[in-house]
């Protein structure tokens, strides 16, 4: 592992390795001719500061992947990287990977997998992250931020290694179900002997929202989600709650953020079975309307000692935590049941902040939530999300570099 550590920045970067060249052309081919003339109104811009999908307006769907490296050298990963972008920024503006699904060499497997041929973008976001283990696996560990720290363990947490962890991770939101699978297929193709798929969730009908003027959606309890979440358009607090900075400690990370995925269990028929008064005070809001106690409309300010000392939303404010706040993309799921007769579904919890102390605080105070008695937290994932890519470069160069 030392000695990947020492491959050179011209190799890692690809500028003069000829065997890392050959190695992305041979990932994806090139030849996207007039795709840039393939854009529809609903495309969201894959270029910039800030990666897109995080805090992008929340699309309707979600698949979100999980990877394993199957290599520890850098040089291989960041040919993969180099592949993974162009396509991704090929998708998120309608177009087709490489030489698409159809028109190539009949004999050779095309490019794109086709179950996206005549679709929209749907607004396609794809946002990319590195696990804690992505760093070991590499010979990386001095450039692991030191804000990525493992969580720990929650009472109540059942967390299945299955549905857990990852080197590198992969959000998919779309408006279109189809859209978003299509983008993970492709990228998982793409990095067929370089990556492997170690988890993945799909998810749908978002349980938040970083648009401020839009309605508030509900989760699976029937009740608002996100009520109070970081605006999408508020510069100044995604500044102060959201985005890595550079005086934070690691530079290559300023513009990024950082990611805690859990796949939240609810124990929906025991919910179902509880009196609407009482679901109400475990939540701190009416079900209704969203408001909290004292108060006639959601957005009005909340009075905490209103509430239950054990309500959800009195123990996960920022004013119990010393000012915490998470900008929070969640999906509702149900797959299937548990073999007992019980669906198999809940929240898949998104949220990204500057510093994971964030998560923690807010985690740690919800030991005592009352909410705790229909949830179980099941999976989990924390990542590095890189900041975003600039025209011509590639997801994580910053890191590389």
């Amino acid at each position: 592992m030392a000695g990947r550590a020492s491959v050179s920045r011209r190799a890692l970067l690809g500028v003069g390795g000829a065997g890392v060249l050959a190695g992305a052309a041979g990932l994806l081919r090139a030849g996207h001719g007039s795709d840039e003339d393939k854009t529809d109104p609903g495309t969201v811009p894959f270029h910039g500061v800030h990666q897109a999908g995080i805090a992008t307006p929340v699309q309707d769907r979600l698949h979100f992947a999980a990877f394993d490296l199957t290599t520890d050298d850098p040089a291989r990963v960041v040919v993969l990287l180099r592949a993974w972008t162009e396509a991704a920024a090929a998708m998120t503006r309608g177009a087709p990977v490489g030489d698409g699904a159809v028109g190539g060499a009949p004999l050779a497997p095309p490019d794109d997998t086709g179950e996206a041929l005549g679709l929209p973008a749907s607004r396609l976001t794809l946002t990319v992250g590195f696990g804690r283990s992505f760093f070991t696996r590499l010979g990386l560990a001095d450039r692991r931020p030191k804000a990525l720290v493992d969580l720990p363990h929650f009472p109540g947490d059942r967390l299945e290694e299955a549905r857990s962890g990852g080197d590198l991770c992969v959000q998919a939101c779309a408006d279109d179900p189809q859209v978003a699978v299509h983008a993970v297929r492709n990228l998982a193709r793409i990095g067929f002997g370089t990556v492997s798929v170690r988890w993945s969730q799909l998810g749908f009908g978002k349980t938040s929202s970083t648009t401020p003027d839009s309605q508030t959606p509900r989760n699976l309890m029937g009740f608002k989600d996100g009520t109070a979440n970081i605006p999408g358009t508020d510069a100044d607090l995604l500044a102060e709650h959201v985005w890595a900075a550079e005086e934070d400690g690691t530079p290559w990370m300023a513009g990024g953020s950082y990611l805690v995925a859990r796949r939240i269990r609810m124990h929906i028929e025991t919910w179902d079975r509880t009196s609407l008064a009482e679901q109400e005070e475990v939540i701190g809001r009416s079900k209704g309307e969203g408001a909290s106690p004292g108060r006639a409309r959601e957005h009005d300010p909340v009075i905490l000692d209103r509430m239950a000392p054990d309500a959800h939303v009195r123990l996960a404010h920022p004013d119990t935590n010393g000012g915490a706040r998470m900008l929070r993309r969640g999906y509702s799921f149900t797959d299937g049941t548990d073999g007992l007769g019980r669906l198999d579904a809940g929240l898949f919890f998104l949220a990204y902040q500057r510093d994971l102390d964030a998560f923690v605080r807010v985690q740690s105070s919800l030991r005592g939530d009352r909410l705790n008695e229909y949830i179980q937290h099941v999976g989990s994932g924390v990542y590095a999300v890189p900041p975003g890519v600039r025209e011509g470069g590639f997801w994580g160069e910053t890191l590389f570099s």
